[in-house]
């Protein structure tokens, strides 16, 4: 059986969705796509990648994942201030699991923990803004550290 599907998000676009209960510690997915350099990621899509959408994941080796070119469902996890999903990066692959239970129907959400330039701050945090509806939002998804 599947355990989650890709629809509709009221959150923003599309999102992920459990299928079944998800149990804490969980293995999900493996975030997929075109790996490269962060220079070559930003003059690939034309940006510099405060556009407030982005499919790109950094690696601890400098370089990205850009979901956006050969990803898979992962791709569509939403940020969340109170995230139910973690990544975590293992011999330059990032996998994706349960932070806890999570139940039929939720949608999964990851903590992106953006980082910016900080003379790029202010503008970033209105095109990165967070509409999790947490109670402890911090109304971005630039990291608070």
């Amino acid at each position: 059986m599947k355990r989650f599907a890709v629809r509709r998000s009221p959150v923003h676009g599309r999102g992920v969705f459990a299928l079944r209960t998800l149990r804490e510690g969980e293995l999900l997915v493996e975030y997929k796509g075109k790996r490269m350099g962060w220079r070559n990621a930003v003059a690939a899509h034309g940006t510099t990648g405060l556009s407030g959408h982005t499919f790109f994941f950094g690696l601890a080796d400098g370089r990205v994942i850009d979901g956006a070119q050969g990803g898979n469902s992962a791709r569509w996890l939403n940020h969340a201030c109170e995230p139910n999903c973690r990544a975590f990066e293992m011999d330059g692959r990032v996998y994706i699991e349960a932070a806890r239970d999570v139940m039929r129907g939720e949608e999964l959400f990851l903590d992106y923990g953006l980082v910016v330039d900080a003379g790029d701050y202010e503008t970033a945090r209105g095109e990165y803004a967070c509409r999790c509806g947490a109670r402890t939002c911090r109304g971005t998804m630039i990291s608070e550290s």
